[in-house]
């Protein structure tokens, strides 16, 4: 431990340095204008890269984006780790929310403020650094493969085609993942699940053309009114979603996990200070955690229609619009869950109306099994940095990839995630504590370390 510290301090700014040279690339994937931003990501990735002592690194396209891969190989025989990140980012909106320019990091309070400081370029920046530190110091103990993909924000669309086209190049015994979050600064936990994902975009079209709210409202169905009605019947009061058949997959956590969810420290006020509410809304008979956790959602991520410049104008929209989300656990099909609400919210429609549902994406759930030889690697190397054992936790969010590359690759994955509940990620002034930052490249070499010895036992 001391020598991987004295590594971190003597190259702290360093680090810092070739970060914000990566976070000041606008690579948002989701906008089309930013596509050369997502080639000049890949390009800085391959520097970093080969840098870090990558025997090669290069730029492999897909129907998409850009993939980064990187590779060295120091005995076919010894184990091999492929980790996983993404370059790209959400979008900045609202920008009159960031406190700083999002694409201009800075250091305050301890923290890195800019988009991408945690999800995902901070965190994923932290394995090149302590992959250079093992190779600098001959510590390296297994072989290591980067993918580096600029689609994970929108649903990695093609990176399993480029999966089953590369699963030679791709072949490894674990897949390392810091994309999640800790519990808590002096908490620290492994990710041990995630939660599918269906995601689509609905358009409620009433007259061919907005009407003036005067002359025809009261006689013309709102497409907004009759939309927001839509939604409102598709969750109860008791949060438990009203699309039938859409909890007939899911699988009943048993009650002793539920108990091993529930050591897991979690304070009600602290956690409703933290997001500014005085009442939280959940599934009803369930906890927070297991709410985000263990049982599936519904939410709206957008809506919009008619009218919405400064000041007034009296208009009965033509259409309306909304992005719709919703988590999956394990056992839910989002294939399957893509088409039960496709038909449930045309069915719920008016004839006052017309309604399209479009499917963006989504993805399978994903559970680690905690005897996994690599699980038993990081939490050794948690326990070593942080002094004590790490908690299993389930996140709610979901990496619709990672149980794609089961299917595909055959090959667990684990989750090393770094971040925090309050790093404000997809959200303005997103941020990263420095300290996380640094315990993570102390941490990494001794997952390598722990992982090459028990895959010899």
């Amino acid at each position: 431990m001391n020598e991987i510290n004295e590594y971190v301090k003597k190259h702290e700014k360093r680090f810092l340095d070739e970060l914000f040279e990566l976070i000041r690339i606008p690579s948002i994937s989701s906008l089309p204008k930013h596509k050369p931003d997502m080639y000049r990501a890949a390009e800085k990735w391959k520097e970093i890269l080969l840098a870090a002592g990558a025997d090669k690194a290069v730029i492999m396209e897909t129907d998409g984006n850009p993939v980064t891969y990187g590779e060295k190989i120091i005995d076919e025989n010894a184990p091999t780790v492929l980790v996983y990140g993404h370059m790209d980012v959400m979008p900045v909106d609202p920008l009159e929310l960031w406190r700083t320019d999002p694409f201009e990091p800075v250091v305050k309070d301890g923290k890195i403020w800019a988009r991408g400081a945690d999800d995902d370029k901070g965190q994923s920046f932290m394995h090149a650094k302590a992959f250079e530190y093992l190779v600098q110091s001959g510590k390296l103990a297994c072989n290591v493969k980067f993918l580096i993909e600029g689609e994970e924000e929108v649903g990695s669309p093609n990176l399993p085609k480029f999966c089953e086209e590369n699963k030679e190049m791709l072949k490894a015994d674990v897949i390392l993942v810091s994309d999640t979050s800790m519990i808590a600064p002096d908490v620290p936990s492994i990710t041990t699940g995630l939660r599918g994902l269906a995601y689509w975009q609905v358009e409620v079209t009433g007259p061919e053309a907005d009407l003036h709210s005067g002359l025809f409202g009261g006689a013309v169905a709102n497409p907004i009114n009759v939309l927001s009605k839509m939604i409102a019947q598709t969750l109860d009061d008791e949060g438990r979603i009203q699309i039938p058949g859409f909890y007939d997959d899911v699988v009943e956590v048993s009650p002793e996990e539920r108990e091993m969810m529930a050591k897991a420290p979690f304070s009600l006020q602290e956690y409703k200070d933290s997001i500014g509410v005085e009442e939280l809304f959940g599934e009803k008979g369930y906890t927070p955690n297991e709410q985000t956790g263990i049982r599936p959602t519904f939410d709206v991520c957008g809506i919009w229609g008619g009218y919405t410049g400064e000041g007034a104008k009296t208009v009965l929209p033509s259409k309306a619009y909304a992005k719709i989300s919703t988590r999956l656990v394990p056992n839910q099909d989002h294939n399957k869950i893509a088409q039960l609400f496709i038909e449930y919210f045309e069915s719920i429609a008016p004839k006052s109306v017309k309604v399209k549902v479009d499917y963006l994406h989504g993805g399978p759930s994903y559970v680690c099994p905690i005897d996994l030889p690599a699980y038993r690697a990081a939490e050794k190397a948690f326990k070593d940095v942080y002094g004590k054992d790490p908690v299993p936790v389930r996140s709610g969010g979901s990496i619709p990839i990672i149980a794609t590359f089961e299917e595909i690759l055959g090959i667990k994955s684990v989750l090393l995630g770094f971040g925090l509940g309050s790093d404000a990620i997809h959200s303005p002034n997103e941020n990263f504590p420095l300290e996380q930052f640094y315990n993570g490249i102390r941490t990494i070499p001794l997952f390598y370390k722990y992982f090459s010895e028990v895959k010899k036992e």
